[in-house]
């Protein structure tokens, strides 16, 4: 019970103080991305170039590309890599968004808590932005809208709590593990590689796709796969989103734990 009134707390901060995580949502993407001449250049054109590279190598020069129901493999390579890009991105930043923020975690009226999300945020925009460009890219491949895409806000919502949840837990430990950034960094390699972003998952044993599954952000890169491509409804598949939506309470919860009994001593380490 205690947990529910804490969020409920939490909730309520994050809406009287809506303006303040706007300020720092708008004045981290600046500092990462507009401190340059070519940074929001930078921001879109490495994740738009890594893509081709991956696109090239499987469609063009092994040209066994695992496609679904005909699609484009372009259009079904874009679709799970864009959520993938916002999950790295955002589990990076946030594991780092205390230490980077020293001076704010000082202040007594601030409430750290919400830095994570600003990360998140700041990479929501590019993520945003990337959802454009899907979209674009689907209606210049002749797709029409469909009523499925309105199911793309849950699967972003749900990936949001997971990061959050996540950045929770890494970025408390990152104030006095340094080494967790670099872990973090690996687990992101290898993530991207172990997840079904560029190979279809039923290329594997069903054994193996067990496993792959039991990935939180594989249902999220599925899911962002039926709802442009597959066209099928979250609740169709009823005990995976259980499954999905239990780990990531599971993360939450935790995430939350942790930051909480870790908060006190930030200011002393930093």
């Amino acid at each position: 019970m205690k947990y529910i009134i804490e969020f409920k707390k939490f909730i309520g901060h994050l809406l009287n103080n809506k303006k303040l995580i706007f300020t720092l949502i708008k004045n981290d993407f600046k500092k990462q991305y507009l401190g340059s001449y070519l940074g929001l250049f930078w921001a879109f054109a490495q994740p738009l170039v890594f893509i081709l590279v991956i696109w090239f190598v499987f469609d063009v020069g092994f040209r066994s590309a695992p496609i679904s129901n005909g699609t484009p493999y372009f259009l079904w390579l874009i679709t799970g890599i864009i959520p993938w890009f916002f999950f790295a991105d955002g589990i990076t930043n946030g594991t780092n968004s205390i230490v980077s923020n020293d001076f704010l975690v000082k202040k007594v009226s601030f409430r750290v808590s919400i830095l994570p999300l600003v990360q998140i945020g700041s990479a929501l925009i590019i993520h945003l932005s990337l959802l454009v460009f899907l979209i674009i890219s689907f209606l210049l491949y002749g797709y029409t809208p469909s009523i499925y895409w309105l199911q793309l806000p849950f699967y972003l919502i749900c990936l949001v709590f997971l990061m959050l949840g996540l950045t929770w837990l890494t970025a408390s430990i990152r104030v006095f593990v340094k080494d967790i950034g670099n872990i973090i960094g690996v687990i992101i390699q290898v993530g991207f590689w172990a997840t079904p972003i560029f190979w279809n998952i039923t290329m594997l044993p069903d054994k193996y796709q067990i496993l792959v599954k039991l990935n939180p952000v594989t249902y999220i890169v599925n899911g962002y796969r039926d709802t442009f491509i597959n066209h099928i409804w979250f609740w169709e598949h009823t005990s995976y989103s259980l499954y999905f939506f239990i780990v990531t309470l599971i993360i939450f919860v935790s995430g939350a734990v942790v930051f909480r009994k870790l908060r006190p001593h930030f200011g002393d380490v930093l």
